[in-house]
C-alpha cells in the first residue's frame, strides 16, 4: 500500500492548489485527482446532496487503488467529511481542520476573517474550529458564492469584472479590523492578488491548502503509508510519477486551466461519469 496513490477530490479545478502543495511537499507521492465540474459548484447545494456526490467520488477513487482520501473542497470536508468517515475504512483528511488551525496561529489581534461558499458559512465549521483552539478570537465570516464561477471561467489574473466583485464582497470585512484571513474554498486562492488588494497588505490570507499537505505527511507517517519510492528534483529517479486526473466533465477545458497551476504534472484527463459509484 506504501506505493499506492493518494485520492483528491474536489467540485471542480480548484483543488489543483492542494494538489501543488502536496506534490511540493510530498514529490515521491503519486496523485489520483477528480473535479466534479459536471456538477460544480457545491457551494449552493444541501449537505445531503454534497454527501452523495462525495460517496460517489471516494467510491471511485478507491476503485483506483487510493491508500488515502484528501477531500480538497471546504464544502465537502464542512458538511460531508464526518458522515463519510463512517462509511469508508481509509484514512480521510479535509482542509477546514487545517486551516483553521494556521488562521489561529497567523492572528495577533484575535479577528479572524473567513470567506467561503454558503454551505461552508451555513455550517459555521471554520467558527467552531476556531473557537475551539482559541475561544477569545473573534471570527467574521462572508459568504463569496460568485467566487468559484468566475474562476471556473478563467476569469483570474486581474480581470476588472472579478476585481469589482472581489472589492464588493470584501468591503464589509475591511471594516471589521481582522489581520487574518481564510480562504475557506481551494477556489479563492487563484484570485489571491485581487483578496490581498482589497483587504491591504496588513491581513495575513491563509491558504488551508498548505496546512493540509502538512497534515497529510503527518497522517502518512501515522499509517506508515509513506511511499517508498526514491525522488530526484521531485520525479521517481527512473521515471516520471505519473499521476491521473479526471473530471466529470469538459476535460479539454480542464487540462487548459490545469496546465496553468501544475504546468508539469497533468497529462489529458479523463471524462468519468462518477453517479456510477453510487
Amino acid at each position: 500500500m506504501n506505493n499506492a496513490p493518494i485520492g483528491v477530490f474536489d467540485s471542480g479545478v480548484g483543488g489543483l492548489t492542494v494538489v501543488k502543495e502536496i506534490l511540493d511537499q510530498l514529490p515521491q507521492e503519486k496523485i489520483i485527482y477528480f473535479g466534479d465540474t459536471a456538477r460544480v459548484p457545491y457551494g449552493n447545494k444541501s449537505a445531503d446532496t454534497v454527501t452523495r456526490y462525495s460517496g460517489q467520488i471516494i467510491r471511485f477513487l478507491l476503485s483506483k487503488g487510493a491508500k488515502t482520501i484528501v477531500i480538497a473542497c471546504n464544502t465537502a470536508s464542512a458538511v460531508a467529511l464526518e458522515e463519510v468517515k463512517k462509511e469508508f475504512d481509509v484514512p480521510m483528511l479535509g482542509v477546514v481542520k487545517p486551516g483553521a488551525k494556521a488562521a489561529a496561529e497567523a492572528t495577533k489581534n484575535g479577528k479572524i476573517g473567513v470567506i467561503a461558499t454558503e454551505a461552508t458559512i451555513r455550517s459555521e465549521i471554520y467558527s467552531k474550529f476556531l473557537k475551539k483552539t482559541d475561544p477569545q478570537v473573534t471570527v467574521y465570516a462572508k459568504a463569496c458564492p460568485l467566487f468559484v464561477p468566475l474562476v471556473e471561467e478563467g476569469w483570474t489574473n486581474n480581470d476588472p469584472i472579478t476585481e469589482q466583485v472581489v472589492a464588493r464582497y470584501l468591503s464589509e470585512l475591511c471594516e471589521k479590523d481582522i489581520d487574518a484571513l481564510v480562504l475557506g474554498c481551494t477556489h479563492y486562492p487563484l484570485l489571491r492578488e485581487m483578496i490581498q488588494r482589497a483587504v491591504g497588505e496588513r491581513v495575513t490570507l491563509v491558504n488551508p491548502a498548505v496546512e493540509t499537505a502538512r497534515e497529510l505527511k503527518y497522517l502518512l507517517e501515522e499509517n506508515h503509508l509513506m511511499s517508498t519510492q526514491t525522488v530526484s528534483g521531485g520525479r521517481e529517479s527512473d521515471a516520471p510519477v505519473q499521476h491521473e486526473f479526471y473530471v466529470s466533465d469538459g476535460a479539454e477545458k480542464f487540462l487548459q486551466f490545469a496546465a496553468s497551476i501544475l504546468p508539469e504534472a497533468v497529462l489529458r484527463p479523463e471524462n468519468i461519469r462518477v453517479e456510477t459509484f453510487e
